[in-house]
């Protein structure tokens, strides 16, 4: 799979049921990034907006853990400034390693998140090829369907799909923690809120109403995708492909962006090729939207808790 010169590289706690996937960039990658989801958690979001004057980043770190996944961000920069990469200042360079975390608590119970050695490994292992996908680094501890209750959730996973047309290359990477169900191209489920019996809750609640009790807590949802391009772009470019980078978020997960979700968008160009700013976006939005769907599909069953891959003989 071409990663656009890209390296991904994931650590997993099998044990704790979470991790953190970095994504390594290539010199004088342009990147920016669009958050659609009320309740985020991040870091160096505002350094990626179109008006803030840096272009280039040399990292993005997707992580469980909560907020407390941070820390991941500062093995990152660790690794990178063992290496001499980083933004160039007076003194010496700064590694810049936007982050996004998703909240994978209940699968712990909030105990041992990723930590900064964790980062740090996941940039030893980065690889632009064989990447794993499913129950490994940000997506060790992720699930989909929570809108109809915890007790009919399915396992989400990290998923990667990447396309190549006439040299260009585009591609994404996401973490799959939604409320929300993902679905299939034709709208019918794929992975959900489903009942014991392997019936799809959606079917009698078409306009997937949350239960009133117990309410679902706020800011325990969110799917990250990390859109990524050889073309040559701006980051005003970088931002707008960002923002159609939800388009495909809205096309693979019903509901999406609710009030429960910190749905965030990144995109970065390492600017290898010329290309058309809307066919790179256009493809984008199918790409996310595979992504997300590779990401249950690769999903294992932990415990009790459904995935496809397993119940698919994965």
């Amino acid at each position: 799979m071409n990663l656009a010169g890209l390296k991904i590289g994931h650590t997993t706690d099998e044990q704790m049921h979470t991790g953190c996937t970095v994504f390594l960039c290539p010199p004088n990658t342009v990147a920016s990034v669009d958050v659609r989801g009320p309740a985020p958690g991040s870091r160096e979001a505002m350094l990626l907006q179109p008006d803030k004057p840096i272009q280039f980043i040399q990292a993005i770190m997707l992580t469980g853990g909560s907020a407390f996944g941070l820390a991941t961000a500062d093995g990152a920069m660790r690794w990178l400034a063992e290496r001499e990469i980083g933004h160039p200042t007076p003194i010496r360079p700064v590694p810049l390693v936007p982050t996004a975390v998703v909240y994978d608590l209940f699968m712990n119970d909030g105990q041992r998140p990723p930590d900064a050695a964790m980062g740090y490994q996941a940039c030893q292992n980065a690889s632009d090829a064989h990447v794993l996908q499913g129950n490994v680094g940000a997506g060790a501890g992720v699930t989909v369907g929570k809108w109809g209750g915890f007790q009919n959730i399915m396992k989400g996973g990290f998923g990667l799909h990447s396309v190549e047309i006439d040299g260009l290359v585009v591609g994404a990477g996401a973490v799959v923690n939604a409320i929300g169900d993902v679905v299939k191209a034709d709208g019918s489920v794929l992975a959900g809120a489903r009942e014991g019996n392997g019936r799809w809750l959606v079917e009698k609640n078409p306009y997937r109403q949350f239960p009133s009790l117990p309410q679902t807590p706020v800011g325990t949802n969110t799917t990250l995708v990390v859109v990524f391009t050889n073309a040559k772009l701006s980051k005003i470019e970088a931002h707008r492909l960002a923002q159609r980078a939800h388009d495909g978020f809205a096309i693979a997960i019903r509901p999406v962006h609710t009030t429960h979700d910190g749905d965030t968008a990144y995109a970065l160009a390492t600017g290898q090729v010329e290309a058309s700013f809307d066919l790179v976006a256009n493809v984008a939005v199918e790409v996310v939207a595979e992504a997300i769907r590779c990401g249950v599909r690769q999903a294992k069953s932990v415990g009790l808790l459904p995935g496809l891959a397993s119940e698919n003989g994965g």
